[in-house]
């Protein structure tokens, strides 16, 4: 006989719950190999790394990735209660504590449903099988027999028996095995049907629930001081007089990194406010503006990375050759709600962190190189922040808090950047240049595509790595910024959904790829795609126009796969494409893209207005539908196509980081403007859903086909095409005359 960490005796019925052991016999038959785990389940197999059934009659879900209002606790817990059979309120979820949940990395690239929902549902399957076969040998009865209701489960001679009772107070310290069946779409009671989130009430009701509302006993408040410009140097700082104002409680300098630490939150902005007025800076000059970034990048050193190279190479000498640029400017998150954190550094020697960062690890991890401990010694919660997503300032502030927080033990500081820190201090999204050609038959038809695209990188987040993080970089002894890299395989950073998904004769697609910034540039939403796609889709309505081919038709001239195709025409029958009547100044235009190439498909298509005088685009409708493979949350879904509708509206008509030599200039709403509630149009999404088909994750799908979509709706409008974003007034009148 052998003791093994192994499940078998769970399922075999014996009664106990067996943590993480079991008695077989020394020789076993040869057993089937086990299938293969989902999504992050395969880097954290054990079931008590996900699930605990608590003995007050309460389930915690423990997951690695955050919500950021795109509703994935939510989705997650629809299907943990479908799976283990229990009422949905019975369900608590810790997500993003580095102390207690799974290191599902980053929360980013509509990646939550396909591995962190999948590996819930998984493991829940897996919970309830365990727990029935518990429950069987508890009731003497066969597992097959036995029927299960919100917890409870109940054998053929009405004897029951509920979880709690089964292994309350205890963990399931057993691997999952993958091999535990999904329960049938007819037995689910909330997959793929509307639920309300679980955040929005204490959202509506303002409770405590966004880290700028946080404030915890014993707080005191910090600001840190930012240069003018990047790569200033500070020469001269007199800050005796600062340390004696009101409630001061603090000076901290280390290098060019200053902070303020004092009782009331105005004391501190009263200390910072004077600090600026007395320090004195070392000012480079970039010689950039917003206007110039374009040229600068075609004089980088680069990095030439071509993804696909299939080029046509029988194309006939009088083929037509077609050309056209699209820029890209740097684009904002421009969080509503400024970066916050609160920092700790309690009496074991372990700074604590409440942060709304996408990477609570590996933010931890960066930290705590910045701070000289082992990683163990830093410890970050995620906590909702208001308009949080993306690289924004969030991982930034939270290594303010951590730093500030070393100089006053014991005490939580708590730091939120100002509107202008905001505005100019956190990652962009990078600007990007994209140059296609094609060459075409005599009928217009597509023989040879080719893009070329130049941009910086689309990922320094923190990494685990302190030069990624602003503070660190500014110490007397600072972090260098790694070298800056084309994250992940073809078609996934900067180059995101530069592989057209149309199936041309021939098709090259080469990154430019460069490591100098212009300015400070990361992860926005969809990194590359924005401008990749509204690249693609701009340039094959112009091919269409040059064809005299209807652009729906056009594109389906070209794509193959069957779900593109029907997310694309049922797009166009939603607006009534077919039936479409012209009216002077007003067109309409779509755009289509499978995001990354691999996760949801979704056409956009917009009408427009377009004032000639005035050069005004006013948007009068937006219609959308979306194949991302089976739903789960209905409602989740549609909100995060409409929100991708949305921002891109703001991003390709309004939005660009204004710079020149002397630095950023877009400090506030009036030099970054963004779209206004009376601007958004009337949006409809439909969904196909495709039961059975993974998750495919949509949060980010709708951004490329939006700005594409307006760049043809104006051009149907009114004969003119424009391929530099934003669309504003001036450039709409300059494009008209």
């Amino acid at each position: 006989m052998t003791i093994e960490t192994t499940r078998r005796s769970l399922l075999a019925g014996s009664g106990a719950l067996a943590l993480g052991f079991s008695i077989t016999g020394g020789s076993q038959a040869q057993q089937p190999a086990a299938p293969a785990l989902p999504g992050d389940l395969k880097q954290h197999p054990k079931v008590s790394s996900w699930l605990r059934i608590e003995g007050d009659g309460r389930v915690r879900l423990l997951i690695g990735k955050v919500e950021l209002g795109q509703g994935i606790l939510t989705a997650v817990a629809q299907l943990c209660a479908d799976e283990l059979d229990i009422d949905i309120k019975r369900l608590d979820i810790t997500s993003g504590d580095t102390q207690l949940v799974p290191d599902e990395g980053v929360t980013a690239g509509s990646f939550s449903m396909p591995n962190c929902g999948s590996a819930v549902r998984q493991v829940s399957a897996e919970a309830r099988q365990i727990l029935v076969s518990l429950a069987a040998a508890k009731l003497g009865a066969d597992a097959a027999s036995l029927t299960v209701a919100d917890g409870t489960v109940k054998a053929p001679n009405g004897a029951s028996v509920t979880y709690w009772a089964l292994v309350a107070g205890r963990e399931l310290e057993v691997e999952s095995t993958g091999k535990a069946p999904i329960r049938p779409r007819e037995a689910r009671r909330y997959a793929g049907k509307h639920v309300p989130r679980l955040d929005i009430p204490a959202k509506v009701m303002g409770d405590q629930i966004f880290i700028q509302d946080l404030r915890p006993q014993g707080m005191v408040h910090g600001r840190v001081l930012r240069p003018p410009a990047y790569g200033a140097k500070l020469v001269k700082l007199e800050a005796a007089e600062v340390e004696k104002m009101p409630g001061v409680v603090k000076i901290v300098r280390n290098g060019d990194f200053v902070g303020v630490i004092a009782e009331q939150e105005v004391q501190a902005l009263n200390a910072h406010a004077r600090l600026q007025s007395i320090a004195q800076w070392d000012v480079p000059k970039t010689g950039e503006t917003q206007d110039t970034v374009y040229d600068w990048m075609l004089k980088q050193p680069e990095k030439l990375i071509v993804i696909k190279d299939q080029p046509n190479k029988t194309v006939p000498a009088d083929a037509q050759t077609i050309e056209a640029a699209y820029k890209r400017p740097y684009h904002m998150h421009a969080s509503i709600g400024p970066s916050t954190a609160i920092g700790l550094l309690d009496a074991q020697g372990v700074t604590h962190v409440d942060t709304h960062s996408q990477s609570v690890f590996e933010t931890g991890q960066a930290i705590a190189e910045m701070l000289g401990v082992d990683k163990a010694k830093v410890h970050c919660r995620h906590v909702q922040g208001s308009g949080c997503y993306g690289h924004n300032g969030a991982d930034d502030v939270a290594a303010d808090a951590a730093l500030l927080a070393q100089a006053v033990p014991g005490k939580p500081v708590r730091i939120q950047w100002s509107r202008n820190d905001e505005h100019k201090w956190e990652p962009y999204g990078s600007a990007m240049l994209i140059k296609t050609k094609a060459r075409v038959d005599a009928k217009g038809d597509i023989l040879d595509w080719t893009l070329d695209l130049w941009s910086t990188s689309h990922g320094t987040r923190p990494g685990g790595k302190a030069g990624n993080l602003l503070a660190a970089r500014m110490l007397e002894k600072p972090f260098a910024l790694p070298t800056p890299i084309n994250g992940g395989p073809p078609n996934y950073a900067a180059d995101r959904n530069a592989i057209a998904l149309y199936e041309f004769p021939g098709q090259t697609v080469s990154t430019h790829f460069l490591t100098n910034f212009a300015a400070r540039a990361s992860s926005t939403r969809g990194l590359g795609a924005y401008a990749n796609v509204f690249s693609i889709e701009s340039f094959m309505d112009e091919l269409a126009a040059r064809a005299k081919a209807d652009p729906v038709e056009y594109r389906l001239r070209y794509l193959k796969d069957e779900r593109a195709r029907a997310v694309l025409q049922k797009t166009a029958d939603m607006l009534g494409w077919a039936k479409y009547e012209k009216a002077p100044g007003r067109g309409r235009g779509i755009g289509f893209a499978r995001y990354k190439g691999l996760a949801t498909y979704c056409a956009v298509a917009i009408e427009v207005e377009v004032n000639r005088a005035s050069g005004v685009v006013r948007v009068l409708r937006a219609v959308s539908a979306a194949d991302a493979g089976e739903v789960v949350a209905p409602d989740g879904v549609k909100n995060q196509i409409e929100g991708g509708i949305v921002q891109s509206l703001s991003w390709t008509l309004k939005e660009a980081v204004r710079f020149d030599a002397s630095g950023v200039k877009s400090s506030d709403w009036v030099s970054y403007p963004i779209l206004t509630f009376s601007e958004v149009p009337p949006i409809t999404v439909e969904l196909i859903d495709k039961p059975g088909l993974p998750f495919l994750g949509a949060g980010e799908a709708s951004q490329g086909p939006t700005g594409a979509a307006l760049a043809n709706a104006i051009a149907d409008a009114v004969g003119a095409r424009l391929r530099d974003v934003p669309f504003t007034p001036v450039r709409v009148k300059a494009a008209l005359a």
